[in-house]
Order: structure tokens, then sequence, then C-alpha cells
């Protein structure tokens, strides 16, 4: 099987059992997500930190932008400018605008920031930090591109439903950092079952 299709195959399988969560659970599971994010706030490197705002079943990150900003952090969020991500300055409460994936962004006149942390979406990760998206490597290339300079620390935030294996590789992913779930924090480099 190629990289891609094991990689699409994989991709499926974990959205399926995300989208499968029960919604109470679903919502428990994201408010243990943000305790654990906001216990590590120490660790954040100084400068914006860029949060995604949530679409189908992913983690409910609209509390934990409410909490962080109130902890006195400046907000991002991803704006799709192919082939990879801007990121514009965001409070709670600003407007913002929906676009094609059903994708919330700040609206144009938002400042552009450079993020020193991202917490990333995914659909799949495995213990090693390694993800899958949604296929499009929008999160990857920014990350590279952004290492270029300064390299983010990047948190992927999901399920422990959406852990797997072994996530194949290929040339242009881009492990994360650190993987947040309700159940763990798994660390590259920190080789844990």
């Amino acid at each position: 099987m190629l990289v891609v299709e094991e990689k699409a195959a994989l991709r499926a399988r974990a959205l399926a059992h995300r989208d499968g969560l029960d919604a109470v659970y679903r919502e428990e599971a994201s408010r243990r997500i943000a305790d654990r994010i906001l216990a590590m706030t120490g660790r954040f490197r100084d400068g914006p930190v860029s949060v995604f705002w949530p679409i189908r079943s992913e983690v409910e990150t609209r509390p934990l932008m409410e909490r962080l900003a109130a902890a006195g952090k400046e907000l991002a969020l991803p704006v799709v400018r192919k082939p990879r991500l801007i990121f514009h300055a965001w409070k709670p409460g600003e407007p913002l605008r929906t676009t094609g994936f059903g994708l919330s962004q700040p609206l144009a006149v938002a400042p552009e920031v450079v993020p020193a942390t991202m917490l990333v979406p995914l659909a799949a990760f495995d213990r090693w930090c390694n993800r899958i998206g949604y296929g499009a490597a929008y999160y990857d290339s920014t990350i590279a591109a952004l290492s270029e300079r300064t390299p983010p620390l990047t948190i992927g935030l999901g399920f422990s439903t959406q852990r797997v294996e072994r996530v194949p590789i290929e040339e242009h992913d881009r492990p994360l950092d650190i993987v947040v779930t309700e159940d763990h924090v798994f660390v590259r480099g920190e080789d844990r079952p």
C-alpha cells in the first residue's frame, strides 16, 4: 500500500472514531485537554499563540481561547493562503467570517502575526507526535516555513481515540513537539507506550 493510501485509510478510521464520540464525552474531554494546555503555558514560547476554530468533531477550543486570553496570551487564528497558512490576531468576541470547509477566520483587517506557539488540529497521531491532518499539508508547509527562522512550539490537540500505532511519514511531514489528549501528554523524544 502506498503511503498516501495508508494515510487516507488511517485518517478515515481515526475521524470515524472521533465522530463517534458521545457529545457529552467530547465536551468533558475538551475541557480536560484545555486544563492540560493551561497547565503548560509556562512552556509556551514568547509571542502569539495560534489556535484553531473547531470544525466537525474536533476538540472544542472556544472555551480554551477564552481562558488563554484571560491569562494574557495574544491569540491568532489561521487563514488559508495556499500553499500554507497565515495567522491574524484575534480576541474572543471579535467578528469572524466563515469560509469554505466551514472555517471561521478573522476579518482581513486584523493584523497578521507570526505565532510562537501553535495549537494544531489533527485527524490521527502516534506516540512519537507524528500527525495526520485533513490531507492538504497546510500545517506541515506552514511549520516548515516558520521553522526556517524561529521554530514555533507545536502542540497537537486530539482525543485518545485518534491515536494510531504508527503514522506513515512522507518527506513533507513535520512532527509536532507535543500532543495533548484528555488522558496523556505525549512529548516528542520521550518514548511512551
